[in-house]
């Protein structure tokens, strides 16, 4: 039996569809990627904002098409918007055989045999379980760097954010699990690990009774074969001295912090339930600059939160134009249903949210460039990511840029390499946001 599956959504998310993959296989399936010789159909889905809610449902209809005509026997959506629609999936969408909630994904070797039974079913369990499946999980970011989800849920309750209702309060994966898959990993190839969860930060307060990512990140840097771990999401209030002296001090980490302020205005910081303040943020992104020099540091914003005024969106842009982010992304407010945003007073229009956010990545888009002409001269080790076509080119990253979010090194040479192999190489140019170097030749100098 061939198994079509789609991932939608966060890295967070790919995780557990690997977690499904792994499962799936020692169970005895195999895998496709086309639609039209798949005996079924797993969807795992995002619904986080509304663009990201409206391409689960039309990738869901799409594959249902699949599901009457075709040799689909059985469509299964699995989930955030699964948990969060479950009646009105099954309701609307008679193709679909089974919802599946965000952590009964252990359940879905069970439930897709139920499936091609011609059983329809729903699979839910308590929105605070941590599946902790022993099957080791397909990675399917190329084999040479792999996400490490350290913990489920949040425990915040942002005023816009449904997260917390279809994720749970945060738990923290046991650290010696965590340093037993990221051991398998490595022996299987992984150079580059990417650490995530809802927030990184937090890691361990809930097990051991104080945060512990310092301790997994020095721990994680002695396993033979990695050569860079990545951090994400990162609150920037919950950030140590210990976090900092660990990134700056042991050399397998990369000098890269993801940081998802949202905002830099008080009084909207406030509104959003967030526990930062602008002083704080800039306390902290000064203290990491101080003591890292060559951090580099990214972030997210959201524009046109409801009652946020011209003046706190001028705040936000003196903010970003004062911290010259290297990377940085800006979503539109997304209204969410079950959220106390949603029903906040003083909505703002539409084309007033992406004109502001359209202002913000204009001025960051000046910035980004700035920063990239300035690299020129710079060597740095690239992690080559693939061969451009027929050109004696190859596509890589630095330390600055985590995979699918960042911008890519072009590297010229004639030299015969593969993906997954790090490459010393001298920057010489830029275009936009990529750079564009040249092999380092250290007699050379």
């Amino acid at each position: 039996m061939k198994i079509l599956c789609i991932s939608l959504g966060c890295d967070k998310n790919l995780v557990d569809t690997e977690q499904m993959l792994g499962l799936l296989r020692a169970d005895g399936f195999s895998f496709t990627d086309d639609e039209a010789e798949a005996d079924a159909i797993l969807i795992n889905t995002c619904c986080f904002i509304g663009d990201a809610k409206e391409e689960s449902v039309n990738t869901i209809l799409e594959m249902a098409e699949w599901r009457k005509s075709g040799p689909c026997k059985a469509l299964i959506v699995t989930g955030c918007l699964a948990q969060r629609y479950r009646r009105e999936i099954l309701d609307e969408i008679p193709e679909v055989d089974a919802v599946m909630g965000t952590t009964s994904f252990e359940e879905i070797a069970a439930v897709l045999k139920r499936a091609l039974a011609g059983e329809k079913s729903q699979c839910f369990h308590d929105v605070n379980a941590l599946p902790l499946p022993d099957a080791d999980r397909i990675v399917t970011t190329g084999g040479y760097y792999a996400f490490l989800k350290i913990a489920e849920g949040c425990d915040k309750r942002c005023t816009y954010c449904i997260i917390p209702s279809l994720r749970g309060r945060y738990r923290s994966v046991p650290m010696e699990r965590l340093l037993e898959e990221a051991g398998r990993l490595a022996a299987r190839g992984v150079k580059e690990l990417i650490l995530v969860a809802q927030e990184t930060t937090l890691y361990g307060a809930d097990l051991y009774g104080r945060k512990t990512l310092p301790e997994l990140l020095r721990r994680l840097c002695r396993i033979p074969g990695l050569q860079w771990i990545r951090i994400l999401y990162c609150y920037p209030e919950e950030i140590t001295e210990e976090l900092i002296d660990v990134i700056a001090e042991e050399e397998k980490i990369c000098h890269y912090l993801d940081l998802p302020i949202q905002h830099a205005s008080d009084a909207i910081l406030k509104r959003m339930g967030r526990r930062a303040t602008q002083e704080g943020l800039r306390s902290i992104i000064g203290r990491l600059r101080e003591r890292i020099p060559d951090i580099a540091l990214r972030t997210t914003l959201i524009s046109g939160f409801p009652g946020e005024t011209q003046e706190d969106h001028e705040t936000l842009m003196e903010f970003v134009d004062d911290m010259e982010f290297e990377r940085l992304g800006v979503f539109a407010y997304s209204q969410e249903e079950d959220t106390p945003a949603a029903s906040f007073p003083d909505q703002i229009p539409e084309e007033v949210k992406e004109a502001r956010r359209d202002e913000i990545m204009e001025l960051q888009q000046e910035i980004a460039f700035e920063k990239s002409e300035a690299m020129e001269g710079r060597v740095l080790d690239v992690l080559i990511e693939g061969k451009v076509a027929d050109e004696n080119a190859y596509v890589g990253r630095t330390y600055m840029d985590a995979p699918g979010v960042d911008g890519l090194l072009f590297l010229n040479t004639d030299e015969e390499l593969l993906s997954g192999d790090f490459v010393r190489v001298r920057v010489t140019g830029a275009a936009e946001y990529d750079l564009i170097g040249e092999i380092y030749d250290e007699s050379a100098e």
